[in-house]
């Protein structure tokens, strides 16, 4: 990795703002999730154990609309980074202005503030960079330690590394070493897996992973568009149409690198108790059923292809692993990859929600904490988050 980490910079005496990603789970003002508060911890530490002047954390939290709403506020969060961090948490009710300069102020020698969300100002989407300017005015060196917000050029992310000497946190830079190395120099056989519901969201990746992998399985809601683009019957089968043409062009391109099921799980309604059966893909799907999962011969085939694997990358469920009738697919993937002795890198969202749902996730290489990020990565995008980041 070619930016500045916090090791590269000195942090004593200095006033440290933080961008982390707390985007977490709240129901009735209390963390239900604390996953992505963990991951910040190794960063925090390490500035505490540098004697800054103090710590001003900026995080965003869910989507509010245009201002400030009480069911939004990271009010929640710190007093569960303080119990993580074993110190005193403040929190300031704003992120900029008299409000957070004063609490920041108040704070004692190597004190750490969580500021409010971000979001509650319209212009931080919008990478305002007066916005910006008002934020960095809190900080004398500014750590972006939030890779699930990387892909965004948003004020807390790209626009304050602009006013700021602007350093890499740990996660930052443990997710860029990770999914970097998988795409650029890749221990081989590598074998990525895709799955989730669309194959529109995930056209750029398949692109990019077929010139780059040695195989490509396909699962998950998005087999299902191949299966038809292949002219086999899908029934009430969740497909997009308008990408018929693009997985026609990615099946000719892919070859036999591209590994499709083979077999399904089929059923005559979305329910988890819906009645079920097992069929090959090519059989077709009669009307009124639907592929909800893969089925056993399809587990089969993939632990084949994973069984040589050096280097595994993951993104998406093999099937509608929220209902237990229809996550066995997933599970036993993930299952597969718990007992390979390769390099296996879950990219986020609902893949890392699976694999700990398995309880498999301490059996993983790296479990990424950024979905969205970590797909533009493994396109071969570039991050704007990382990019405002100083080079080495």
């Amino acid at each position: 990795m070619n930016k500045k980490t916090i090791r590269d910079i000195d942090l004593t005496g200095k006033r440290v703002l933080v961008r982390v990603d707390f985007n977490v789970p709240i129901k009735d003002g209390v963390v239900t999730d604390d996953t992505r508060i963990r991951a910040a911890v190794p960063t925090l530490q390490y500035i505490l154990e540098q004697k800054p002047r103090y710590i001003a954390l900026m995080s965003h939290l869910g989507r509010p609309k245009g201002g400030p709403d009480p069911k939004y506020s990271l009010r929640p969060v710190a007093p569960v980074l303080a119990k993580l961090l074993g110190v005193d948490v403040a929190f300031a009710e704003d992120c900029v202005g008299d409000v957070a300069k004063k609490a920041a102020e108040a704070l004692p020698q190597g004190g750490v503030l969580l500021l409010e969300n971000t979001r509650f100002y319209p212009g931080e989407e919008k990478n305002d960079l007066d916005l910006a300017r008002q934020m960095a005015e809190l900080g004398d060196v500014y750590v972006n330690d939030a890779f699930g917000s990387a892909h965004r050029a948003h004020s807390s992310t790209e626009g304050v590394a602009r006013f700021l000497p602007a350093v890499a946190g740990f996660l930052m830079e443990k997710e860029l070493e990770y999914l970097a190395n998988a795409i650029e120099s890749p221990k081989r056989p590598f074998v990525a897996i895709l799955g989730g519901a669309k194959v529109s969201d995930k056209i750029g990746v398949i692109e990019a992973l077929l010139g780059k992998c040695d195989r490509l399985l396909i699962g998950g809601g998005m087999a299902n568009t191949f299966f038809k683009a292949k002219g086999w019957a899908t029934g009430d089968s969740l497909v997009e149409d308008e990408a018929l043409d693009t997985a026609r062009a990615l099946m000719a391109k892919g070859g036999d690198k591209l590994i499709l099921p083979d077999e399904v799980v089929i059923a005559d309604a979305f329910d988890n108790a819906a009645n079920t059966r097992v069929i090959k893909a090519s059989d077709g799907v009669p009307a009124g059923w639907r592929i909800l999962d893969i089925g056993p011969n399809t587990v089969e085939l993939f632990r084949q292809v994973l069984k040589d694997a050096q280097t595994v990358v993951w993104n998406g469920p093999m099937g509608v692993f929220e209902m237990e009738n229809f996550a066995k697919g997933t599970y036993q993937v993930a299952q597969i990859l718990a007992e390979s002795n390769a390099t296996t890198i879950i990219g986020g969202g609902d893949s890392a929600a699976a694999v700990a749902q398995a309880g498999l996730a301490d059996r993983m290489s790296h479990i990424s904490t950024g979905g969205g990020a970590s797909l533009e990565l493994l396109e071969g995008r570039a991050l704007p988050g990382v990019v405002a980041l100083n080079d080495r």
